[in-house]
């Protein structure tokens, strides 16, 4: 087992990795205690060797390695990447390319949502992955042997998956399909998290115009606090203590000290008098200047249950093509498509395998019903047309005096579809 905690060894590793096909790469890091994750471990392999970089270790530069990372000839080969690529990318500035998921890669190849790392390294090589180590503090030096061998089977393993996955794509036609999928993981913007959209992060709605704008203001104030002295955002300033500010709007230190969530001698802090600034900032902006409160999308009579409907269709499309339904499509994509509006799955590989068929289903065009024992999709004769507001209530006495139901086709089968109303 190479560890590597040199500048020099790390270069040497590095230049002869340059010329493989492809790397697998996997960090450990802890993120307890800090905003940013604290790097801890780097793991990486092709398929000639591998080997365990200590980024902690003094002295030790990583600059070969992002240059390796950078290279456009090298693939870089992760399981459930996002968490690696962002630190490669606060530590670098820079996005690992080309890059290659196998998490979102075996989601497309049929083996479910977010598969774990052990689950799919023994469906491929029928190998067990020893998991007892993942939760150890990897910040601690020494690290024990055990630790070591958990790590590099991190990268080890995954080089079967990875061969395994590229191939099955492309006997499968897929390749392209993971390729969409890199593309957000690839871009700097997934990771480039601008502090004046970090109320986005938070689940309070605002009533009020100048709420809001206080809501907004204290999040990116506790985003840049939290970023600046690299701790977590709920050490600096909790939930809740936003929310309350953004609701009360304590345009004095008296008054921030009043609120029940604020702890006690919080208004006389540097970052109690930094939030009462901000407070009378936002009180003081001119009404043309305050944000717009995000209008919610009306209901549509039927919704909840029409995206009920779309569920099981995505299901049913999912497995007709052996990919799991969380890469096809998202409860919001569903709900868009229910509303008439665009959405992620109506383009692409996702309108092959199932948004042209959610469209027919809205339409009215195809039905989901019981063929035997399993549901299958069927087409209608002709599309289902929206029942008129003032049509709803004869429809309603007709079904209740026991006429048939339109839900029932071709000898007695249960069917359910969706008007386009």
């Amino acid at each position: 087992m190479e560890i590597i905690r040199g500048t020099e060894a790390l270069a040497d590793l590095c230049a002869r990795l340059s010329s493989a096909e492809f790397v697998t790469v996997d960090t450990e890091f802890m993120r307890e205690t800090t905003f940013w994750p604290k790097l801890c471990l780097i793991q990486i392999a092709s398929m000639d060797e591998a080997a365990i970089i200590d980024p902690m270790a003094e002295g030790l530069a990583l600059d070969p390695l992002f240059a390796l990372l950078a290279d456009p000839g090298v693939m870089k080969v992760f399981h459930a990447a996002r968490q690696d690529i962002e630190i490669f990318h606060h530590l670098s500035g820079n996005v690992p390319t080309p890059i290659f998921d196998t998490q979102v890669a075996a989601m497309v190849c049929g083996f479910g949502d977010s598969v774990a790392y052990d689950q799919i390294v023994q469906r491929v090589t029928g190998n067990i992955v020893d998991k007892s180590s993942r939760f150890t503090n990897w910040a601690e030096r020494p690290l024990t042997d055990a630790q070591l061998t958990y790590a590099l089977a991190d990268v080890t393993h995954l080089r079967a998956v990875y061969v395994h996955l590229r191939d099955n794509l492309a006997d499968k036609g897929r390749s392209d399909w993971v390729s969409e999928e890199m593309a957000m993981l690839a871009s700097p913007d997934t990771y480039d998290l601008k502090p004046e959209d970090a109320w986005r992060r938070l689940k309070a709605r605002a009533r009020q115009p100048v709420e809001l704008a206080v809501l907004q203001d204290i999040a990116a104030l506790r985003e840049r606090e939290a970023r600046e002295r690299d701790v977590p955002r709920n050490r600096v300033m909790k939930d809740d203590v936003i929310y309350e500010i953004a609701l009360q709007r304590p345009a004095t230190p008296e008054a921030l000290a009043r609120l029940r969530s604020v702890g006690k001698g919080f208004e006389r802090s540097r970052l109690g008098q930094a939030v009462v600034g901000a407070v009378n900032e936002a009180l003081q902006r001119p009404a043309n200047t305050l944000p717009t409160i995000p209008r919610k999308k009306p209901s549509i009579e039927g919704a909840s249950s029409a995206v009920e409907l779309m569920k099981v269709l995505l299901k049913l499309s999912a497995e007709a093509h052996g990919v799991a339904p969380k890469v096809i499509a998202t409860v919001d994509d569903l709900e868009a498509i229910v509303a008439g509006n665009d959405a992620p799955a109506l383009s692409g590989w996702r309108r092959e395998v199932f948004g042209d068929a959610a469209l027919k289903l809205r339409g009215g065009e195809i039905a989901i019903a019981f063929d035997g024992k399993r549901l299958t999709t069927i087409e209608c004769d002709r599309p289902v047309n929206p029942v008129p507001a003032a049509g709803r209530n004869r429809r309603r006495r007709r079904k209740n005096a026991g006429e048939g139901a339109s839900g029932v086709v071709d000898g007695g089968e249960a069917a359910a579809n969706l008007s386009s109303g």
